[in-house]
């Protein structure tokens, strides 16, 4: 069991030895979940040495003192493939210029951070992530729609604005910040007020003409 012992302590030099080049490298962020894995692999093995009989008490005491250390470097490779994952992710989705697209790579960095929040969910770091991500698909959304919304009015279909409006108005409604909310909101509700007159105006049907035309029945 001493070889056993030895072995682990090798490992173990060797998965320190890895994190700081790691580290001191800067290399992507699959480079640091393969670290991570690694650290899993390990303390599986180290678990299973520790149900051994005939493990010593220095043994023991060794395996223990290693496992806390891999854990310690196990959980900052994992959260530094969540961060440097979300964050190449994110700019990559800003960079799309099909809606579909943006969203498509927004969810995958959420993916990654939410991967590691099931493994470290009081991570406030990984929270604050994941709410700019998922603002930046909000605000996606609802400039999308805002834009369709914006052509349509410059053609004079006001009803498809008055649509294309209400779609960012409902995914503002549903996914935006309190703030958003607020500002964005009584913005787009201003634009569909405006078109509605718009359209009243264009059909004839303002308050005006409907009083100008009871009066000329009236006389």
């Amino acid at each position: 069991m001493l070889q056993s012992t030895s072995r682990h302590s090798a490992a173990l030099r060797a998965l320190q030895k890895q994190s700081a080049d790691a580290d001191a490298r800067d290399l992507p962020p699959q480079a640091h979940r393969d670290l991570y894995d690694l650290c899993t692999d390990y303390l599986h093995g180290a678990e299973q040495a520790w149900q051994s009989p005939s493990l010593s008490a220095e043994g023991r005491l060794a395996l223990r003192a290693g496992q806390e250390r891999v854990r310690t470097l196990q959980r900052h490779h994992l959260l530094t493939w969540a961060r440097g994952s979300a964050r190449a992710l994110t700019h990559e989705a800003q960079q799309r210029v099909r809606l579909y697209e943006k969203v498509e790579t927004a969810n995958r960095a959420l993916e990654c951070i939410d991967s590691a929040l099931k493994l470290y969910p009081d991570e406030e770091e990984l929270k604050i992530s994941a709410r700019a991500v998922r603002n930046f698909i909000t605000s996606s959304r609802v400039a999308h729609w805002v834009e369709l919304a914006e052509r349509a009015a410059f053609k004079g279909y006001y009803r498809r604005a008055i649509d294309r409006y209400r779609d960012a108005l409902f995914y503002l409604t549903r996914d935006g910040t309190d703030e958003d909310r607020e500002v964005g909101g009584e913005r787009i509700t201003r634009e569909i007020e405006l078109l509605r007159a718009r359209l009243a105006t264009h059909r004839g049907d303002t308050p005006a003409s409907r009083a100008n035309s009871t009066k000329g029945r009236g006389e």
